[in-house]
């Protein structure tokens, strides 16, 4: 079965894009590889977001913050999926991306803006990982290889309005 690689980006890629790189990583479909980037990374991995990625078994070694050039590179991996989930990233001008990937925009409200309680906070972040995991498992459940480019286009733009 063929893998797909799914780059999350956000901007600071510490929270909404770490879940969606865990996520997709541990998808029980065997489908995905995940990664995450964003335009400014932050200095760390939101704590809540590590906390549910290795909840879901992934593995947190592999956790950084990191800038979306990385995956411009000419060594980085071909991704098949760049999917956005918060709108400042998908307001900017983001780097030619090798082999002419499909792209989206899951957009979510920033758990780590959320003031309160400790659980408070992991609320709004399972909410999050909710909403990404309906959506990364609906996109499992398509018949990828079978569609053409135009098809997935459609396909994963349609999962962004569930």
């Amino acid at each position: 079965m063929k893998q797909y690689n799914v780059l999350f980006l956000c901007t600071h890629n510490s929270a909404r894009s770490v879940l969606g790189e865990a996520l997709a990583s541990t998808h029980p479909s065997g489908r995905f590889i995940g990664y995450s980037a964003g335009s400014t990374p932050g200095t760390r991995v939101n704590p809540f977001a590590a906390e549910i990625a290795s909840e879901l078994g992934y593995d947190n070694s592999k956790l950084r913050s990191k800038n979306w050039d990385e995956f411009a590179l000419p060594d980085a991996p071909k991704m098949d999926f760049i999917i956005t989930v918060c709108d400042n990233a998908a307001g900017e001008v983001c780097p030619v991306w090798p082999g002419n990937p499909a792209t989206a925009h899951w957009g979510f409200p920033d758990p780590s803006q959320v003031s309160g309680s400790d659980e408070d906070k992991r609320r709004a972040f399972r909410d999050v990982m909710g909403g990404l995991k309906k959506r990364i498992d609906m996109l499992g459940s398509l018949p990828l290889e079978k569609l053409d480019a135009m098809s997935i286009q459609a396909e994963i733009n349609k999962l962004a309005k569930v």
